[in-house]
């Protein structure tokens, strides 16, 4: 697994962290980040359930401020880490130790929000559709941010209160949904 673009391009990531570790294709973080690409220079980016960190560190080497990683399990939290060393990122990004679900609604100790937020779940047992509940009801979406979600294309998180699909993609077994807040759910509305 290698990054695509960027100036960490080409920097190989290691893969092999805690179990149930299933990092997001080339083909399909190749045509999320294709299509995010005037969105991505100085964004702040949260990737929760991170997982290796690749969605993160992509973002970090396509021109992204920073990032911020949520992974649970101790192992792929050290693999984090280490996937950004190698690709000299370590000063952009910060990995919490944390469950996801919890940092979906508000990462604690952060005043900041986040431009893009993805998201990456184990598939199959419906935490897509609750991380983006947890986003639209939390305060971690910046005005203008998006919050993009993979998943097995079966797992369609559908309608989300408070979030509209702007759009949907699918790479053979795996979807990519991306939301942004509902009309009349910006700051002040």
């Amino acid at each position: 697994m290698r990054i695509g673009g960027g100036r960490a391009r080409g920097t190989r990531l290691r893969a092999k962290g805690g179990r149930g570790v299933r990092p997001t294709s080339t083909l399909v973080s190749d045509a999320v980040f294709n299509s995010l690409a005037p969105r991505i220079a100085g964004a702040c980016v949260l990737d929760l359930f991170a997982g290796t960190g690749r969605l993160g560190i992509e973002a970090l080497s396509r021109g992204a401020r920073e990032a911020v990683f949520v992974e649970r399990d101790p192992r792929n939290a050290a693999l984090i880490r280490q996937n950004l060393a190698a690709a000299g990122l370590s000063d952009r990004g910060v990995v919490r130790r944390a469950d996801a679900l919890a940092a979906a609604a508000a990462v604690e100790g952060d005043r900041h929000r986040f431009d893009l937020i993805f998201l990456d779940p184990p598939y199959g047992r419906g935490l897509a559709a609750e991380a983006l509940r947890r986003v639209a009801a939390g305060s971690v979406l910046a005005a203008g941010g998006l919050v993009i979600a993979e998943g097995h294309w079966r797992d369609d998180p559908g309608e989300i209160a408070g979030l509209a699909r702007v759009r949907t993609a699918r790479y053979g077994e795996t979807a990519v949904w991306v939301y942004a807040r509902a009309a009349g759910r910006e700051e002040g509305a």
